[in-house]
């Protein structure tokens, strides 16, 4: 299904916002992993707090102002762009708009079939190290205020985050909180999808390699079958003319 293209004030305003959202992104990333690392508490937790409020502010203004300027497509561009809505209303996602800037990676070299991948490999590589970062975040945020709890720290959180993506599940740190929890279901299920996308272009890569092979062995083939054709031509022409 091809992309929805954005109408000219959308892609007016996307122009003009594409850094200012960036650096929003950032900054709540910043405040976040400072407040739940440090576990900052007090007039300290306060000020990450109006910090992530401004950076997810600014998110929601960005989605209303796309919403309003989608003009008449307005209702297809909600529906294509539903994931916008979840990660807006969900402030700790909010730095999986860094990953916008792989898109920005240039891989000009090679073929077009070996920049897609390169450029497919980036993305995927770039997405899990930010899920499996912002998901330790987001579960130790949960988890380490909790009485009982076993992800008290930020390496129990990325240990449990790569046991939990990758669905090993050693069952060593488990969260017990609801919000928790949540976070162990969506770790989950996007673990799934991100190892078969990485497994997918490993395929690709290798089956162009194989095919890379073959063409070059089937070249080098025929230009030993010519030079030989070519000597026997000759050896055939000097006998006949030697017998004349």
């Amino acid at each position: 299904m091809a992309k929805l293209p954005d109408t000219e004030p959308q892609a007016r305003w996307n122009r003009l916002a594409t850094w200012p959202l960036n650096a929003a992104a950032i900054l709540f990333l910043v405040a976040f992993s400072v407040k739940v690392i440090a576990n900052v508490q007090g007039t300290a937790e306060s000020v990450l707090l109006l910090l992530m409020g401004v950076a997810w502010l600014a998110f929601t203004v960005n989605y209303v102002a796309n919403l309003v300027l989608a003009g008449p497509h307005r209702k297809r561009w909600f529906l294509k762009n539903w994931y916008q809505l979840v990660i807006t209303a969900i402030p700790a996602l909010n730095p999986l708009r860094l990953l916008r800037l792989v898109n920005m990676a240039n891989f000009s070299g090679g073929t077009k079939g070996s920049a897609l991948r390169g450029r497919v490999g980036l993305y995927v590589s770039s997405t899990l190290v930010m899920i499996l970062y912002v998901g330790a975040l987001m579960v130790l945020d949960a988890e380490q205020n909790a009485p009982g709890a076993t992800i008290v720290s930020m390496g129990d959180a990325i240990w449990w985050a790569i046991v939990t993506v990758t669905t090993v599940g050693y069952g060593d740190f488990v969260p017990i909180t609801v919000r928790g929890r949540i976070v162990a279901a969506g770790l989950m299920l996007t673990g799934v999808g991100v190892i078969g996308t990485i497994t997918g272009t490993l395929a690709s890569y290798l089956a162009e390699r194989t095919r890379a092979t073959d063409k070059e062995s089937h070249a080098a083939t025929a230009r030993q079958v010519s030079e030989l054709s070519a000597q026997i031509a000759s050896l055939e022409k000097a006998i006949t003319d030697r017998e004349a």
